[in-house]
């Protein structure tokens, strides 16, 4: 069966995730969540995306992307390809980490951006991780409210 297309134009907002293999985890220490963002980092000023949100979890990650250049796929395949290559020559093995290509749903700015930002935030929440978004490292919401010092501020400013 052909994997459905993703649709694709300038300026388009999406809810990408991606999930580990058999749900596994795709993070095992607490470096490789910062090696991810290091390396989303240098994707985000490459590909000119525009990330709004974002949250890490044990075996998949939310983001909020925009696309001014309506490049999206090609971002992806690169973000989850070099985080591959780099979780594999780690633990030295081979093979698939993510669970096939990432899944993206076109966002509508005016209704469903915020929603959709209190979604992501609320991940570790819902997932029975934390009490409070505010206290997840991995995700964009605590830097937002002034809580942590971090990548949002960066991630903001790259594109």
């Amino acid at each position: 069966m052909a994997r459905p297309l993703c649709i694709e134009f300038p300026g388009a907002l999406y809810h990408v995730t991606s999930r580990g293999n058999d749900k596994q985890n795709i993070y095992f220490e607490k470096n490789y969540l910062d090696d991810f963002l290091d390396i989303l980092c240098k994707i985000i000023k490459s590909f000119h995306f525009i990330l709004h949100s974002y949250c890490l979890m044990h075996n998949h990650y939310h983001l909020l992307i925009e696309t001014p250049e309506g490049n999206l796929s090609r971002g992806m395949r690169h973000l989850n390809g070099i985080y591959t290559k780099y979780f594999n020559k780690k633990y030295q093995r081979t093979g698939h980490l993510f669970q096939g290509i990432h899944k993206s749903i076109i966002v509508d700015k005016e209704h469903y951006l915020l929603q959709l930002s209190r979604y992501i935030a609320q991940n570790p929440v819902r997932a029975k991780l934390i009490e409070d978004p505010k206290d997840w490292p991995w995700c964009s919401y605590p830097k937002y409210i002034g809580h942590k010092k971090g990548y949002a501020v960066f991630l903001l400013t790259v594109y």
